[in-house]
C-alpha cells in the first residue's frame, strides 16, 4: 500500500464554466486554467501520481501543450489511472475536499463522486468528496479562488 497527497488551486475569474469533479457548477464565475480547471480532479490526480512514485501533473500533462487546452481533467484522470495501473497498482481509496467560500456544494457531491468513480474503474464507495468554506479568511474565503487537497491510496495489484 502506498499513499500519496494533492494540493490544487485556481483563480475564479469571469467568462468561464465552473467544473469540479467532472461536474459543471451553476455559478457566476469558472475556474482560470489551460484545461478546464477543475481543481478537484487536479488534486486527486497528483495524489495519486504522488503515490506510485510518478511524479506530479504538471510533469504528465504540461500547460505549454496545447493537446491539453481546454480539456476535461477526467480525461486526464483516465491517464494517470493508466499510469498507476501499467506500475501495477489499483486505487484503494481516495479522500477530498473542495474549499470555497460559495457556492454551495452540497447538491453536487454525489455527482462528483460518480464521475471520478466512473473514470478510475473503482467503486464509488471508496471515493469521498467533502467542501467546507475558510469563514471568509484567505484567498478562498474572500471568493478569489477555489482549492482541494486530495489522500490517495493506492494497493499493488495481486497476482493472478
Amino acid at each position: 500500500m502506498r499513499i500519496g497527497f494533492g494540493y490544487d488551486v485556481h483563480k475564479l475569474v469571469e467568462g468561464r464554466k465552473l467544473v469540479l469533479g467532472g461536474v459543471e457548477v451553476s455559478f457566476v464565475k469558472g475556474l482560470a486554467g489551460h484545461s478546464d480547471a477543475d481543481v478537484l480532479v487536479h488534486a486527486i490526480m497528483d495524489a495519486l501520481l504522488g503515490a506510485a512514485g510518478a511524479g506530479d501533473i504538471g510533469r504528465h500533462f504540461p500547460d505549454t501543450d496545447e493537446q491539453f487546452k481546454g480539456i476535461s481533467s477526467l480525461l486526464m484522470l483516465q491517464k494517470v489511472r493508466d499510469i498507476i495501473a501499467g506500475l501495477g497498482y489499483n486505487v484503494g481509496n481516495i479522500d477530498s475536499m473542495i474549499v470555497a467560500q460559495a457556492p454551495k456544494l452540497a447538491g453536487y457531491i454525489s455527482s462528483m463522486e460518480e464521475n471520478i468513480a466512473r473514470t478510475l474503474e473503482a467503486d464509488k464507495g471508496i471515493i469521498n468528496v467533502k467542501a467546507t468554506t475558510t469563514e471568509g479568511l484567505g484567498f478562498a474565503g474572500t471568493g478569489e479562488g477555489i482549492a482541494a487537497y486530495a489522500v490517495a491510496i493506492i494497493v499493488k495489484k495481486l497476482p493472478l
